[in-house]
């Protein structure tokens, strides 16, 4: 008798094909366009679902980051030290161009379909190990300002796009590849980005930084896209670690905030001493030329999120099918059948409502009502999908019983990871007044989203419902009272419009239990059918 029998214990989850395993990313890979990509992605799911990666992860996590103030002889230093398994996590992301398959050289969009390629490979690797994923969250994005800077940025860009991975401390100019992070947030500013006091003088060749940054994300990038404000406003900055002279930039590092999660990671606070740097885009235009990197990041918050609610509901369905209990496997039995079964739907229209997003970024290039729906879906999917990961990651630990509170296993380091994605570039107040914003300039274009959105989901039960509580949220005299509602029903709608235009059998079973509701606050009261439930626990990982 196996010992894991014996003791009533599951297997190790381990040695798992990430992609093979999971019906609804494949059948999301199909149906946003990127069918031809099916065998790489096949070969990108069994490496990271290796145990090998898995033990990475974890070693990363419980070997966090030391800053390095000063060296021995006490001149600052100011870098960060990483366990060698988190070096080995970005070495195969930025090797599989994960912070930067969706960019040119020239830093130009690249063709369809490598949003949606690359989404695919960011979500399986969010379910193995999502803190390192910052670097390529704050690399990938930060391009996007970067192409409205001098010609040194445009050079740093060829040294971002390629696949290989320098760690080292020195000027970016001796070295062959680049990462890139970000400095927006301020003390006492927080979200209100223009109120920052952080300032940019100009200089000869540049301008002069001076002042404090509450979080930077990944501060042991080779430049960083910082937020100050020059004489004509808020402007970008592009602030390398090296002045042009070969000196170190003064960029000290106060401390590495201590976080709930994404342990593996590095954010720090940060102050700038007449640091050298490079506008991006024009004085005062900063907060415009930084949003369309927000915008990039929010989108990879909601796909990391639905990668780490794919985690959970494997570690769930995997333990129940091996855990006997009352004569019988504990997936078998009814009430938790019921539960895995929300589970399931919820996370496959994370998945659904992911990628349509992502793919309107592949097409917006060529389609002004693409990239309609991308401006008004990203904050949007951002929302439901971030905020719906800590509550399913709750319930999936709860499945495990008291072996999922256990840090041996995965399942804590999943639950402390979900609730960044829903903070990280936009809270969810902040992103629900997004959509008022965008709402507010372009009524005409939203409008037609929500209509293109309901011929999509047309014979769905409760998208008639949902629309009319949709443009009755739109259209209430005190729209930021009821934002919340309008995105909610917003992403619901989406989701059902994503799983029907994919196709997807469970489909009407997402219209019926979310848009008409009828069910409780927590999973395992959608009262579906035994029929969906199989159906949904079928799909949800082979036997």
């Amino acid at each position: 008798m196996a010992e894991q029998e014996r003791f009533n214990q599951s297997p190790s989850f381990a040695d798992v094909d990430l992609y093979e395993s999971d019906r609804a990313l494949r059948d999301a890979v199909v149906a946003n366009g990127a069918v031809d990509e099916a065998r790489m992605l096949a070969a990108f799911g069994r490496r990271w679902g290796a145990g090998e990666m898995a033990e990475h992860a974890r070693l990363a996590n419980e070997n966090p980051p030391r800053l390095q103030a000063f060296d021995a002889r006490g001149y600052r230093r100011d870098t960060v030290e990483f366990h060698p398994s988190y070096h080995h996590l970005l070495k195969e992301s930025i090797g599989a161009s994960l912070h930067c398959s969706t960019w040119t050289p020239a830093g130009e969009r690249a063709g369809s379909p490598a949003e949606v390629s690359r989404a695919a490979r960011f979500y399986m690797v969010a379910q193995v190990e999502n803190g390192h994923l910052s670097a390529m969250i704050t690399t990938r994005s930060a391009v996007a300002p970067l192409g409205a800077g001098p010609p040194v940025a445009a050079e740093m860009i060829k040294k971002v796009v390629n696949r290989h991975y320098d760690p080292s401390f020195r000027p970016w100019e001796e070295k062959f590849g680049l990462t890139l992070g970000m400095g927006v947030t301020e003390r006492q500013g927080g979200t209100d980005l223009g109120g920052g006091a952080t300032r940019a003088e100009p200089v000869e060749g540049g301008y002069a930084v001076t002042g404090h940054k509450w979080f930077m994300s990944a501060p042991m990038s080779d430049a960083f896209v910082v937020l100050a404000r020059a004489p004509d406003g808020p402007t970008a900055v592009l602030v390398p670690r090296f002045r042009p002279d070969g000196g170190v930039n003064p960029i000290e590092f106060q401390r590495l905030k201590n976080k709930l999660g994404n342990r593996s990671s590095a954010s720090a606070e940060v102050e700038f001493r007449d640091a050298f740097g490079w506008r991006l885009g024009d004085e005062g235009a900063g907060v415009r030329t930084v949003m369309e990197m927000v915008q990039l990041a929010r989108v990879d918050c909601a796909v990391s999120s639905a990668g780490l609610m794919r985690a959970a509901l494997s570690h769930a369905v995997h333990h129940t099918r091996h855990r006997g209990v009352f004569g019988r496997r504990l997936a078998e039995q009814p009430l938790m059948r019921a539960v895995l079964a929300d589970l399931a739907l919820e996370s496959e229209a994370a998945v659904a409502l992911a990628f349509r997003l992502v793919r309107s970024f592949d097409l917006g290039g060529e389609s002004a009502a693409e990239r309609m729906r991308a401006r008004l879906l990203t904050p949007t999917a951002k929302y439901r999908i971030a905020k719906g990961a800590p509550a399913l990651v709750a319930e999936a630990l709860e499945c495990l019983g008291g072996n999922g509170f256990i840090e041996d296993g995965p399942l804590p380091r999943l639950y402390r990871e979900a609730p960044v994605n829903a903070i990280w570039e936009g809270s969810g107040n902040v992103v629900c007044l997004d959509v008022l914003r965008t709402l507010d300039r372009h009524r005409d274009e939203v409008m037609a989203v929500v209509a293109e959105l309901a011929g999509e989901a047309s014979d769905l039960p409760g998208v008639a419902a949902t629309v009319a509580a949709l443009k009755e949220a739109f259209e209430d005299p005190e729209p930021e009272r009821v934002a919340r509602v309008a995105v909610e029903r917003l992403a619901l709608l989406a989701a059902a419009a994503a799983l029907r235009a994919s196709g997807s059998p469970i489909a009407e079973t997402f219209a019926r239990t979310r848009l008409l509701g009828g069910g409780g606050i927590t999973a395992g009261t959608s009262r579906l059918s035994v029929a969906e439930t199989d159906r949904l626990l079928s799909r949800a990982m082979p036997e």
